[in-house]
């Protein structure tokens, strides 16, 4: 008689096996999602400490209590609406057709969520997916405010930020990230090129053109420079920028794939170098002096343009990417300063001008064959239109109710004193 039991018992501790080592590489990708999404959260100070360091003395506290209040809001927003709007499921790829059985209040019921190894393939549990995704969209209401520091009413950016955030941002990223249209297309964003920064850039355009230019920014023709309070702060920030783009990036592989995740890495440092350099020699030939600030924008613009495709374009390929994008972000912003359009922190330029360079990008540069040019390109004008039609909505009706200025008195004093009470650089000297 044949004695089975000896296999039954290597398929049992195989099996055993299987599990074990599906638990442990779940728990590894999700401790790598988690820390990515620390990166991302982390890149929330860079912002502060670029906008901060790139405004005026004056305007600190405001600049940095929107900085502080707006993740607060992005996260909140994309708890209560923003989440399962971006990802309720579509009944079938469209533009709308949402399936409603997505909806899931995770609050109420915490139990219902998902932390086993069926939930996206082994990469990370219900609860980072939510967390990671909330981080993005927070990002994209931090390039709205740099763009239009120093005269903006606090309440209406607030206001802003609370649909643009919570209705406008995932809509958009539904159609490619939820499964929408956009994916059926065979569109491609691999980490937010366009859904993410052109989103936030095309937000920042509405702004500017309705907020208008600061006071005494263009006198007589000439555009009149003022002198951000701390390069040195800047500086910082741009670096937490840099550093927070390894989570940015890295953690939209989705999991923590060795070899993806290192490639990814690569393809955005060497970009961000690249950019770096683009921005330095565009400036010197425009304005004949080692800009500093260009070489930081210049820096942002590679990370931008190379956060479409870094995980499709070749190290090599990265390099031109980020070239480019540091280029173009010198040349935007003498661009938009002719036309009065007057953005402090040149957020307008490093991530709409590069975000949809760098989604274009992947039409050229992507090993990819599926990957098209006119793809992306079609991609790119229906977010475009959506998100700065959208934005410049919400402005006008701010404007055209509670108002978006503050008052001529209020920007020329500083809005520290006026809406806060305290000054962000006090000096005191012992008696």
């Amino acid at each position: 008689m044949l004695n089975f039991a000896p296999l039954l018992a290597n398929d049992v501790a195989a099996m055993d096996l299987s599990v074990e080592l599906s638990k442990n590489l779940l728990t590894t990708n999700n401790v790598w999602m988690m820390l990515s999404t620390a990166l991302v959260f982390i890149m929330h100070l860079g912002f502060a400490g670029v906008e901060a360091g790139f405004g005026q003395a004056k305007n600190t506290v405001n600049i940095l209590f929107k900085n502080t209040v707006t993740p607060i809001i992005g996260i909140l927003s994309y708890a209560c609406v923003g989440f399962y709007l971006m990802y309720p499921g579509f009944d079938v790829p469209g533009w709308f057709n949402f399936d409603s059985a997505g909806w899931n209040m995770f609050w109420f019921s915490p139990g219902s969520a998902d932390v086993t190894a069926g939930y996206a393939d082994g990469g990370y549990t219900y609860w980072t997916d939510f967390l990671f995704q909330a981080m993005f969209a927070a990002t994209a209401a931090t390039i709205v405010s740099g763009a239009i520091a120093e005269r903006v009413k606090l309440v209406a950016y607030l206001i802003f930020t609370l649909f643009y955030v919570g209705l406008i941002y995932p809509l958009i990223g539904s159609w490619k990230w939820g499964g929408g249209a956009l994916d059926a297309m065979g569109f491609y964003d691999f980490a937010g090129s366009t859904l993410v920064h052109s989103v936030g850039g095309w937000g920042a355009l509405a702004g500017v053109i309705l907020v208008g230019p600061r006071l005494g920014k263009y006198v007589n023709g000439k555009t009149i420079e003022k002198p951000g309070v701390s390069i040195p702060l800047a500086v910082i920030g741009v670096f937490l920028l840099w550093l927070g783009w390894f989570g940015f990036n890295g953690g939209s592989v989705l999991s923590a794939d060795p070899g993806l995740v290192s490639f990814v890495l690569v393809t955005t440092s060497l970009a961000a170098c690249a950019g770096g350099m683009g921005g330095f020699f565009a400036a010197y030939f425009a304005f004949k002096r080692l800009d500093l600030g260009m070489v930081l924008n210049g820096i942002l613009a590679g990370l931008v343009s190379i956060t479409a495709g870094a995980d499709v374009i070749n190290p090599g390929a990265s390099i031109l990417v980020g070239f480019i994008g540091g280029i173009l972000v010198v040349v935007s912003a003498i661009t938009l300063d002719k036309f009065k359009l007057d953005d402090v922190v040149g957020a307008v330029s490093v991530h709409l001008t590069c975000g949809v360079w760098g989604t274009l990008a992947v039409g050229i540069f992507s090993t990819n064959p599926d990957h098209s040019f006119i793809t992306q390109l079609i991609g790119v004008a229906i977010c475009g239109v959506t998100a700065f039609t959208a934005a410049f909505l919400i402005f006008f009706i701010l404007k055209k109710t509670i108002g978006i200025r503050v008052s001529e008195e209020h920007e020329r004093l500083g809005l520290d004193s006026h809406e806060h009470g305290i000054r962000g650089y006090t000096i005191v000297f012992d008696e």
